[in-house]
């Protein structure tokens, strides 16, 4: 079990302060001076109300709540060590066995009352206790996992429907609500199973190490080639949220370049009235206008997730350019640019692609090379030395011909030249990449979260 902390509750709130930092939440010291004085007008013994305190006092926005939540139950648990309620009460088989179905009817018919919240939490306790407990290498652990395998709440759909009393003649309208109510309900019985089970083994083996794994992370930081469902619609939803961020940065670039560089010839002209004291400086009058963008995109489902999210990003960013030319390729290339629109959800885009333009052409597998040669052989135009060309992908060529001299001659048409790759830096050149290779031609830069993809992306966006 972690140790107390060493200056009390004070202690105590910035160890959760600090965890909340470590997970990607951006927690600075007035928040942190909030939350001590929210729980000075709290009771402390309503857990519920601590919860939503410390949430208000600490929380910039919504999407943080996940992370809080699982760290909150492992800073400030329900309960230490196992739970003593036995009501409700697991039922057994004469021979002592936990009877899995007798278990399964009383969690549908926990599931179908309205308030059996309290009940509920006692009866995950009693799971995790009976069916989640397993023998590890540092003797006994738990598991949300084996307690919920068996069990397998998640096809008690039908029972609990049945036991909220639908009329027969219900619309369609009202068996939606009802359907989308109870998977609400299971999904929430099994947060409160893994809440349970992280909070016995972190009293085994700290709460820090349960925070590393057990604790939802921001969708911001999910691998895009590993981000689950979830995380890559947060991370849809959050798109227009960091166009504005981003096309805040480009406007303070862009404010700082009209300033012009430093013209030594005339500044030391104008020294020549000071004794030769460079006191005020001369800058060149710079040169206004928009530059323009083409992003060569792998849209296969190696990358779909990371060239998807990239796509929406910079089609938000379209007003922030002259010009913007969008091309996909899986293992050839097309122009996509009309298929993008400020309406246009991604799932209409993404099927107008695959359905309307040419980006598949022999087996369907990523073809680098010849991506690239029938990108030059027919939209060759698209790249001027106005230009700034953003290839995104993997630069896996399943083993074909990289065209690497391809690829350089379009980098030495365009102004400037970058390449996205989600993969960590170390698997390049590794299997069937080629993106060392691609490196020693064009400036390539590791992408493998949003965070890390709006940190490049407002560094490398021409101004």
């Amino acid at each position: 079990m972690s140790a107390p902390a060493p200056h009390g509750l004070g202690g105590h709130v910035a160890g959760f302060v600090a965890a909340l930092r470590a997970r990607g939440v951006p927690v600075g010291p007035s928040e942190t001076v909030d939350a001590g004085r929210v729980l000075t007008v709290l009771d402390l013994l309503d857990r519920e109300s601590v919860r939503e305190g410390l949430a208000c006092a600490l929380l910039r926005r919504p999407t943080h709540r996940a992370t809080f939540d699982g760290l909150f139950d492992l800073w400030f648990p329900v309960a230490v060590g196992e739970r003593t309620a036995t009501v409700p009460e697991v039922p057994r088989t004469p021979d002592g066995q936990v009877d899995l179905t007798a278990l399964r009817e009383q969690l549908a018919e926990l599931l179908t009352t309205e308030d059996s919240g309290p009940r509920l939490q006692l009866l995950a306790g009693q799971i995790v206790e009976q069916l989640g407990q397993y023998q590890s290498a540092r003797g006994p652990s738990f598991s949300a996992y084996q307690a919920l395998k068996d069990l397998a709440p998640q096809t008690l759909l039908s029972r609990v429907l049945a036991g909220l009393g639908l009329p027969p003649d219900a619309s369609d309208r009202d068996t939606e609500v009802a359907q989308r109510l109870v998977r609400e309900r299971i999904a929430g019985f099994r947060k409160t199973v893994e809440a349970e089970t992280n909070r016995r083994v972190a009293e085994q083996i700290g709460r820090d190490r349960v925070a590393t794994y057990g604790v939802a992370r921001q969708a911001e930081d999910a691998d895009f080639l590993r981000a689950s469902e979830r995380e890559l619609a947060e991370l849809r939803r959050g798109t227009q949220r960091l166009a504005r961020i981003l096309a805040a940065r480009l406007a303070v670039r862009r404010r700082r370049s009209r300033r012009g560089e430093i013209d030594l010839r005339k500044t030391l002209r104008a020294s020549m009235s000071t004794g030769g004291v460079p006191i005020d400086l001369v800058n060149r009058k710079p040169r206004p206008g928009r530059p323009e963008l083409v992003l060569l995109c792998d849209i296969s489902g190696s990358v779909a997730g990371f060239s998807n999210f990239t796509l929406l990003l910079v089609s938000a960013l379209r007003e922030q350019f002259s010009r913007v030319r969008i091309f996909a390729f899986v293992d050839r290339t097309d122009e996509v640019t009309e298929f993008f629109g400020p309406e246009i959800g991604l799932d209409d885009v993404l099927t107008r692609i695959f359905t309307e333009s040419r980006i598949i052409d022999a087996d369907g597998h990523s073809d680098y090379g010849q991506a690239l040669t029938t990108f030059a052989d027919g939209f060759a135009d698209a790249i001027t030395s106005r230009s700034s060309l953003l290839v995104l992908g993997d630069g896996r060529t399943n083993y074909r011909n990289p065209q690497l001299d391809t690829l350089r001659g379009l980098v030495d048409t365009a102004k400037h030249a970058h390449w996205l790759n989600p993969e960590p830096r170390n698997l390049w050149g590794t299997g069937d990449s080629a993106a060392r290779e691609y490196g020693e031609v064009i400036e390539m830069h590791e992408c493998r979260s949003a965070r890390q993809l709006t940190e490049v992306v407002s560094r490398l966006l021409p101004v």
